[in-house]
């Protein structure tokens, strides 16, 4: 057995066991918030229960008969009249009444394509009724011709539609669908290949491309369609290797469950692919990493794996929202990624789904110690909550450089006046308008322009700073940079700080400061959602942003 299948098995045990301790609900069914998630976990615990060298702590001749229950509820809340504007489709939220609930256009998108591949390997261990209902479900999704749409966005509802094309079309010998979904493979793997990931860091978008694509790469058998189904995985998990640090997803989010901010959990699928890292406690939407798997190519694993030299990524991708504002806009991210942190972001604003732009973090990687990973901070936006730090309003301007970011926050007279942050669990130095940590490997100074207020809560140190326009400046260095500047403890790299403070425009609207490598560094706002950012003495130069 290899690692990644070691890595797997390991998954499906524990996810199984998950599902078994998992209490029914008055339907019958585990989870109302979302159907998937039934499907997801009875699908584990069914491949647990089939499996004798699964070590699981419960009669597996009767999982195997619940979880095949469980599979049949989900199955039957198909939407199965073929006159319905619904057809083929699943409700996606199940309350009250899950038999009453309203089909969603969602569920299908994915969960269609993973139930044709969970299908192939695990027909043979199913019941006759169960059999059945997968087959009766593959032809009313056929049917109900759900992804017969033109690409004209390039994102990850468009990825599905192709892939799903492939697969039914596979499935019942439609060779003009399946030439159909090649052709949208092709425009699709063409596109982001010229104009990058316009999904900049979206999770879990980016996780259904991969599953997707992986899924119809094990189903379909044709060795062209293979190959730009290869080339198309290759790019994507060289994508993922270049914002990755062990588990963490470096750099910006457009798109962030409650459960990837501020710390990093919807991970499996790099557990399986790398391993570098720790596997946590939770596994939040486990989304078939434990079956699905395209092995990376040897230098993408190696970009992802060896971090001894400290690098930058600077790459750009562009919009492709048909007839938005914002189609054919550039959006620029940045990181700085050595072995014990990262440093990054985005430069641009840009008012994503839902208001979850996060503009920049310092990402840690992944341990047990049940702290969050990311340290940032923002000016509360619409949808912000205390316990829900995703949603950032547009007052931020952003400069970064190698280990050191900077940011203005140019709030508007009558809005909220305060920036709130959140800091990892670690070791910390409080004073008036700075705070000086250690984190594992990791020393960070985080310098503001207001005072502030700390609270430490059970997984983290939460931070506001009151008083209108504010700014802040967060610099980071690993312990082998620490000894090479003769710094061994957090009171000596907080001396060090102490006399290299940033200078504060007295309206907020500039910030300069000089690194610890000797860098020159100046952030300049009008206020007016303009900004000039310069390093030792120029201005950025964005010639040097790749696709």
């Amino acid at each position: 057995m290899t690692t990644y299948e070691q890595r797997q098995h390991e998954l499906i045990r524990r996810i199984a066991i998950q599902a078994q301790r998992q209490p029914l609900l008055g339907s019958g069914l585990w989870f109302h918030h979302d159907v998937r998630d039934n499907f997801y976990y009875a699908a584990h615990l069914f491949a647990a229960s089939i499996d004798p060298e699964a070590r699981v702590p419960f009669d597996k001749e009767m999982t195997l008969a619940s979880s095949s229950q469980m599979m049949l509820k989900v199955l039957k809340l198909q939407d199965k009249d073929p006159d319905s504007p619904t057809y083929g489709h699943w409700p996606l939220r199940l309350d009250p009444v899950p038999k009453e609930a309203r089909p969603d256009p969602l569920p299908v998108e994915l969960m269609g394509s993973l139930m044709v591949y969970f299908y192939r390997d695990h027909q043979e261990y199913m019941s006759q009724p169960l059999r059945a209902a997968f087959e009766s479900a593959f032809e009313h999704i056929y049917r109900s011709r759900f992804y017969a749409k033109e690409i004209r966005q390039f994102n990850h509802h468009e990825a599905k539609y192709t892939a799903a094309k492939l697969i039914f079309g596979n499935l019942f010998r439609d060779y003009e669908l399946v030439e159909d979904g090649h052709r949208s493979l092709v425009r699709t793997l063409r596109h982001v290949r010229e104009n990058g990931m316009a999904e900049y860091g979206a999770l879990p978008w980016f996780w259904h491309w991969v599953q997707a694509f992986t899924a119809a790469w094990e189903l379909v058998d044709d060795i062209d369609i293979n190959r730009d189904l290869g080339d198309m995985l290759d790019y994507l998990w060289h994508e993922r290797s270049l914002w990755y640090l062990k588990g963490a997803w470096v750099g910006p989010h457009s798109r962030a469950l409650p459960h990837d901010v501020p710390r990093d959990a919807n991970v499996l699928f790099d557990y399986v692919q790398f391993g570098d890292f720790p596997l946590p406690e939770e596994t939040p939407r486990p989304e078939f990493a434990a079956f699905l798997f395209y092995e990376a190519p040897e230098d993408v694993t190696r970009n992802a794996l060896d971090r001894k030299q400290p690098m930058e990524v600077a790459k750009y991708a562009v919009k492709a929202e048909a007839d938005s504002p914002e189609e054919g806009r550039k959006i620029h991210k940045y990181a700085y990624i050595s072995e014990d942190y990262a440093v990054g972001g985005v430069w641009e604003r840009v008012r994503e789904f839902d208001n979850e732009q996060h503009r920049w973090d310092v990402s840690l990687p992944l341990d047990r110690s049940g702290s969050i990973n990311q340290l940032f901070f923002f000016h509360p936006g619409e949808g912000y909550t205390e316990f829900d730090p995703r949603h950032e309003s547009g007052a931020c301007e952003v400069l970064f450089h190698k280990n050191v970011v900077a940011a203005l926050y140019p709030i508007p007279e009558g809005e909220d006046g305060r920036i709130v942050g959140v800091l990892p669990k670690g070791e910390w130095l409080r004073e008036e308008n700075a705070l000086y940590g250690r984190v594992e490997r990791t020393y960070i100074a985080v310098r503001l322009m207001r005072p502030y207020e700390a609270e430490e809560l059970a997984d983290r140190i939460a931070v506001e700073s009151r008083g209108g326009p504010s700014g802040v400046v967060v610099e980071t260095i690993g312990a082998e940079e620490a000894e090479r500047l003769c710094i061994g403890s957090l009171q000596e790299f907080a001396a060090i700080q102490r006399d290299n403070a940033p200078a504060f425009g007295e309206d907020g609207g500039s910030v300069s400061y000089r690194s610890l490598a000797e860098d020159e560094l100046t952030l300049r706002t009008n206020g007016q959602g303009a900004a000039e950012a310069i390093v030792n003495g120029a201005p950025v130069d964005f010639g040097k942003y790749s696709v």
